[in-house]
């Protein structure tokens, strides 16, 4: 308990110099706006700002970049209520019952148990972050080559297992994710591979650069097809009566909780995060409430549980980050990007050797919640008013910043052309129902995995079998291996996509 009080006493040292607290304010407020603008996610913008951090000292960097994600689930919220438009895809679910509840004149308390909820989440999973960090950390420092090879799978197989859809296309972008990871030379003998003798290429491809085609890019030329400048159903009337009222605090609390345990339990398993965790959320507090058919109809619990679940999971989910340097979603993939950019190496040491960086972020979270709520309830008037800004006005501005920070990469022309070309890759995957974001983990994790197969198989003088002799190792493998089985079961496969239509 000492430890945990004089590390927070650090991490809240670092969060309050005045440049990372502006820093963390412009975090958070960017992670609004994105929120709020539908057709800009998160792993988007995300993507388009890390070159700007290079600029920038590693802890404010990874501030900024971490208030952007949890100020993105705040922001969903606004639109998803006033303008039945889901600015994330985490809110998706809180269309259903928020703009209901701005239909029949109560948008302020929609918005309010929205924020309300949101808070006390992300405070909790702030809590569990700094509670769980350490005793994972020392779990982390007993893994050996073949148990990190081992949790490697088992994130994959995670992503697998939740992302939506085929299994085999699933396990399709993640082989291909790998593959990419692989192009440029050989990471023990420098041998050129996959290169194709293109001198370009000879470094291997940037996570930045893919990254940014297959979101970016791609995400800009599938709102084009789809007319993202569609006519918008605004709440004109003006928002008043802000304040929920005693009997909207009674019906919310026990789904805030409810949700925000839901989320902080998903956010840490690889794959899950907030998507998953918003509707869990919803299903469960329609599956125990007493008047189940309240829902939809603008029933407040349907508005708080799925909030506080997509905050919670979306702090929770740098657990696995900050511990075991795995990365269980694909925005969590972006900061592995960036602290690599920043030469830190994501994993176990990186809590005992830069103490000041993890704390910092931890402590600049608590900050961060607090701007969000200041940020989210008076500016209401304010973020509606960008609704009505057309899209295509929008997307040059965003393909021009996409493109301006991809040159300042590397300084190559070249790298601007390879992030059009995955924008057209992407466009072709979302089209036909392939998810981006597990070949993002795969393209991740491939070096990582690469490195540690060839580490254990070093150690074990070639012998496969080192991967099912160690018990830890054997235990991961065997919870992978139960794990796709069960995802390929046809029974456990359609309940799995019914979770996903729970919209209607």
């Amino acid at each position: 308990m000492a430890d945990l009080v004089h590390n927070l006493a650090l991490g809240f040292g670092v969060a309050f110099t005045p440049i990372n607290l502006m820093l963390c304010l412009i975090g958070a407020l960017v992670g609004t706006l994105v929120g709020v603008l539908p057709g800009i996610g998160t792993i988007a913008t995300v993507a388009m700002l890390l070159p700007i951090t290079f600029g920038l000292p590693p802890v404010g960097a990874l501030i900024m970049l971490a208030g952007i994600y949890y100020g993105a689930q705040y922001g969903g919220s606004t639109t998803s209520i006033l303008v039945n438009i889901p600015g994330e895809a985490t809110s998706v679910v809180t269309t259903l019952d928020g703009h209901q509840m701005a239909k029949q004149g109560r948008a302020g308390p929609a918005l309010a148990i929205a924020a309300i909820g949101s808070f006390f989440a992300g405070c909790v999973a702030t809590v569990l972050i700094a509670v769980l960090g350490a005793p994972l950390t020392k779990l982390a420092l007993a893994f050996g080559p073949a148990e990190y090879f081992s949790l490697m799978v088992l994130g994959l197989i995670f992503a697998v297992v939740l992302a939506k859809g085929s299994v085999l296309k699933a396990i399709a972008m993640i082989a291909f994710g790998i593959l990419l990871s692989m192009v440029g030379s050989d990471i023990e003998t420098g041998a050129s591979r996959m290169a194709f003798n293109i001198p370009e290429l000879a470094d291997g491809l940037g996570f930045a650069t893919v990254a940014m085609g297959v979101f970016g890019f791609a995400e800009i030329i599938r709102n084009l097809d789809a007319g993202a400048a569609m006519s918008r159903d605004l709440v004109q009337q003006k928002i008043t009566g802000l304040m929920p009222t005693k009997k909207d605090m009674l019906e919310a609390a026990p789904a805030i909780g409810r949700g925000t345990v839901l989320g902080s339990i998903l956010g840490i398993l690889p794959g899950g995060g907030a998507v998953i965790a918003s509707f869990a959320s919803y299903t469960l507090e329609k599956k125990i409430a007493k008047d189940p058919s309240r829902f939809g109809r603008g029933a407040i619990e349907g508005v708080a549980g799925p909030e506080s679940a997509n905050n919670a999971a979306a702090q929770t989910s740098f657990i696995p980050l900050l511990t075991l340097g795995i990365p269980p979603n694909a925005v969590m993939a972006l900061m592995v990007g960036a602290m690599t950019i920043h030469g830190i190496v994501p994993g176990p040491q990186v809590m005992q050797k830069q103490p000041e960086l993890v704390w910092g972020m931890i402590a600049s979270m608590w900050i961060g919640n607090l701007m969000l709520i200041i940020i989210n309830l008076p500016l209401v008037g304010i973020w509606v008013r960008l609704l009505r800004v057309p899209y295509r006005l929008m997307f040059p501005s965003i393909v021009i910043f996409c493109a301006i920070g991809i040159y300042s990469v590397n300084n190559a022309p070249v790298d601007v052309i390879l992030a059009g070309a995955f924008g057209l890759v992407g466009y072709w995957l979302i089209k036909h129902d392939f998810e981006p974001a597990p070949m993002l983990l795969g393209m991740v994790l491939g070096p990582l995995m690469e490195e540690n197969l060839r580490r254990a198989l070093l150690i074990s003088r070639g012998d496969w079998s080192v991967f099912l002799t160690r018990p830890l190792s054997a235990v991961l493998m065997a919870t992978a291996a139960a794990l796709l089985i069960l995802a390929v079961l046809p029974s456990l496969r359609k309940k799995r996509d019914e979770v996903f239509v729970e919209e209607g």
